[in-house]
């Protein structure tokens, strides 16, 4: 089922330990910033829970796993506040899935654009389907994806990014992915990847919750200053945004 709501859908199911967090919304699964804030809190409230020791991240339907950032929104916006709260959304759910605490699994079931990298970047493990092809097209636009380049930088490389950012048209597929280390493993079809998933989380619900904790710091360590830095590359992203370029060009995109 994909959700119809303006405004998307989140819904928690706790289970055996594992925390399944769902997102959807009916334009590819992309982001209004109401539903960022309400996955941000989700995720932090959820991080704190004695009952949950591994979180799997994961988004409606068969199709995209993600679009990113509402074009709506974007379109909308007027001023330089307006364009710094816009692009703190994704500053925000990706310093959540930092410093939640808990170990996230990301099941990726297709296309993940802009944003929706950035989120699969966040994931500590992500098992993909080979539908699952990225893309980053924020130069197209005028703008770049600043908020998001250190999680993706992070997991594969200076030179993946640049691979990514500087072909902005063209999508890069899973198993290209999986090379730049972005996706663990690489399956045919959904079901594969679920199976996995379920397998994966059990295992890893199983094992000492502390242990988990320690490993997440482990794992990002030396990111601490990210809280500051996320937050600067959202101001770029919301002077560019307001460029005369970015105007015409999103005026292009509606028509």
């Amino acid at each position: 089922m994909t959700t119809t709501k303006q405004n998307g859908s989140l819904y928690t199911n706790i289970q055996n330990n594992i925390a399944t967090i769902e997102f959807g919304h009916p334009a590819s699964n992309s982001f209004p910033s109401e539903l960022l804030d309400r996955l941000t809190k989700e995720l932090l409230v959820v991080g704190k829970k004695a009952e949950v020791s591994i979180i799997v991240l994961k988004s409606e339907g068969e199709k995209a796993f993600c679009a990113g950032a509402s074009f709506d929104e974007l379109v909308a916006v007027s001023n330089l506040e307006e364009g710094k709260q816009f692009f703190a959304g994704f500053a925000n759910v990706i310093n959540a899935m930092r410093t939640c605490g808990k170990l996230i699994i990301g099941r990726i079931q297709g296309k993940a654009v802009g944003g929706g990298v950035g989120l699969a970047a966040a994931c500590d493990y992500v098992l993909a389907t080979e539908n699952a092809a990225v893309k980053l097209s924020e130069l197209t636009i005028g703008i770049g994806p600043f908020v998001i380049e250190p999680a993706v930088s992070r997991k594969i490389g200076i030179s993946g990014t640049a691979a990514l950012t500087l072909d902005p048209t063209s999508w890069k597929n899973a198993y290209w992915a999986k090379e730049k280390g972005l996706y663990t493993k690489v399956f045919e079809t959904i079901s594969e990847v679920d199976k996995e998933v379920e397998n994966l989380s059990r295992k890893l619900a199983s094992y000492n919750p502390i242990a988990l904790t320690e490993m997440k710091k482990v794992l990002w360590k030396g990111t601490g200053n990210w809280t500051g830095l996320l937050t600067e590359r959202a101001a770029i992203s919301g002077e560019l945004v307001l460029s005369e370029f970015t105007k015409k060009a999103l005026e292009k995109f509606k028509k």
